[in-house]
């Protein structure tokens, strides 16, 4: 009887960073360039006859034929999530969410999937972290202990699929992906070989069942989703958790969605009773507020779809130090230098032995430009000792010419900033005609920065 020949072993080494595979160790990643990403992996060959391959469909379709209509999105009841999700649930969806430990992950998704076994269909809690008795505990803290949930302790992925085609629940949540392993796999769990072989069998399972599944993902000391990135690219959402731990105030955006806005955001608070929606972020953004304070300017922003008006504090303060600090908190570090570079070089103000401190208020992070001009004026503010008008609004963002350029989706962002009582605001001159300007809102157009500190500090 002819032996069977066993399965090879071989060892590679996988980036974890960009997901590429070298046969050699190096310093640094001949893919993305990254430093110190390699990693040793010990893989199983497995011989052709021995693959198996799950087909999701049996021959090709025209795409006249395929009936989007059929697939209709699950509600969710947690407003701000189902905004960031894109309008609800899409069943056989696979979504990864990321964050920092202790941020609310996991509080956020057993509020959702009780909601969901309320009112949708039954829901799969998988924990690969917890007990079920924790959970249970957290479940009862946060009021939600009497619900039809149901719960599964474990880790091996090959279990976690056969109650999925068992049960068939509307919702499956994973926490974490990090702590799934794979029968037949030599490496450890939340290994690069793991993290990808058991996201993309979840992702076979979703589409094969019409099961949304949500995973929780681990974050690196720099923030980023831990694992190769080639997780990301094989889920159809991600969403990531971000906040300051000492601020209550949570935002869950959208950096990748297959099925709605990209940058999409929501605002949640952190309480005692879990996490709670914020319905007005602009107005919680500027509820603390301090009215004529010099180097505060209010930023008209956008994130995704939604207009957000956030505090811009600065403050500058003389110093001996030859390198004067320059500190940014939710404020873009590289554009903070260049705003010291122009206010410098065309306005006069010069900053070179001055500590400068920039920090936008509640938590929140801005990466748009069109918060460039609100940060220049508290920068000057507050070197100054001029406070801005309470009741003016700011945005546009600065070249380095000094002049002031346009910003997109112009009339959300004044319309809000109507809406919340403002009766002024700044904006770029080279601006689109705004259609139907808010009544109760005087636009001033700028055209150089210099133009625009005169008109909000009357200088």
């Amino acid at each position: 009887m002819p032996k069977t020949a066993a399965p090879k072993l071989k060892t590679q080494y996988v980036c974890t960073s960009c997901g590429s595979v070298h046969a050699r160790w190096s310093g640094k990643c001949p893919t993305c360039d990254e430093w110190n990403t390699l990693v040793e992996e010990v893989v199983e060959e497995q011989p052709a006859a021995g693959r198996r391959i799950l087909a999701l469909g049996t021959r090709p379709q025209k795409l006249a034929d395929v009936r989007a209509d059929a697939i209709q999105r699950l509600p969710l009841p947690i407003g701000e999530f189902s905004r960031v999700l894109g309008g609800g649930i899409v069943p056989g969806s696979l979504v990864l969410i990321g964050g920092d430990p202790g941020i609310g992950k996991s509080t956020l998704l057993l509020q959702s999937a009780v909601l969901v076994a309320r009112h949708v269909g039954p829901t799969l809690y998988v924990s690969g972290e917890e007990s079920a008795q924790q959970i249970k505990m957290r479940a009862e803290r946060l009021g939600v202990g009497d619900s039809e949930l149901y719960l599964l302790t474990e880790t091996n992925l090959d279990a976690v699929v056969s109650a999925i085609e068992t049960m068939k629940p509307k919702l499956c949540i994973v926490d974490s992906i990090q702590t799934m392993y794979v029968d037949g796999l030599q490496s450890s769990p939340g290994t690069v070989t793991q993290v990808r072989e058991s996201a993309q069998r979840l992702q076979a399972i979703a589409k094969a069942n019409n099961v949304a599944i949500f995973i929780v993902g681990h974050v690196t000391k720099e923030g980023n989703i831990a694992g190769p990135k080639v997780l990301e690219h094989i889920v159809d959402t991600v969403l990531q958790l971000e906040g300051d731990r000492f601020q209550s105030f949570r935002v869950l955006r959208s950096m990748k969605n297959r099925f709605g806005a990209t940058s999409e955001v929501g605002v949640f608070e952190m309480t005692g009773d879990g996490m709670r929606e914020v319905l007005n972020p602009s107005e919680a953004f500027l509820a603390e507020r301090m009215r004529h304070a010099p180097g505060s300017t209010v930023a008209v922003t956008m994130e995704g779809t939604r207009p957000l008006l956030v505090e811009v504090q600065a403050l500058t303060s003389a110093t001996q130090n030859p390198m004067p600090r320059r500190t940014a908190n939710g404020f873009d570090y590289n554009r903070l230098f260049l705003l010291i570079a122009v206010l410098g070089k065309r306005v006069g103000i010069r900053l070179y032995d001055q500590d400068v401190f920039v920090n936008v208020v509640g938590g929140l992070t801005i990466d748009e430009p069109a918060a460039d001009l609100a940060g220049a004026i508290a920068i000057a503010s507050a070197y100054r000792n001029v406070p801005a008008s309470p009741d003016l609004a700011v945005v546009g963002e600065v070249g380095l010419s000094g002049e002031i350029r346009s910003v997109g989706q112009l009339n959300q962002r004044l319309n809000e900033a109507a809406r919340l009582g403002f009766a002024r605001c700044i904006l770029p001159k080279t601006a689109r005609q705004v259609e139907r300007p808010p009544e109760t809102l005087q636009l001033l157009p700028v055209r150089s920065l210099g133009e625009a500190l005169d008109v909000a500090l009357g200088q």
